[in-house]
């Protein structure tokens, strides 16, 4: 059974850092994208960032320039560097895989606030 876990919630101070993981229960995950998504009270789940493959990545608007994905095969985990954090950034985050099918891990609450 596929699983994705993310690490703990975690509160941080604005301007602060962050890096919260999502390991997998299958390997290669360099083999299929991995990204996260977030979710603030009230709001859409938005995409945030990306990992292909190839190992490029994507971000949303918001975060670029903040935020930065990346994984360890080795691992089968895929992280997410949060640096420069806002208040705005407080929501629960998401990871997501897709293989043949599409599973999402149970998310993790990121809040930021002084």
């Amino acid at each position: 059974q596929v699983q994705l876990v993310e690490s703990g919630e975690a509160w941080v101070q604005p301007g602060g850092s962050l890096r919260p993981s999502c390991k997998a229960s299958f390997e290669n995950i360099n083999l299929n994208p991995i990204t996260w998504y977030r979710q603030a009270p009230g709001k859409q789940r938005e995409l945030v960032a990306s990992i292909r493959s190839s190992g490029s990545a994507d971000y949303s608007d918001s975060v670029k320039g903040r935020f930065t994905i990346s994984r360890d095969n080795a691992k089968n985990t895929v992280y997410l560097q949060m640096d420069s954090l806002k208040p705005e950034d407080t929501a629960v985050y998401y990871c997501n895989a897709k293989l043949i099918l599409e599973y999402w891990g149970q998310g993790t609450q990121v809040t930021v606030s002084s």
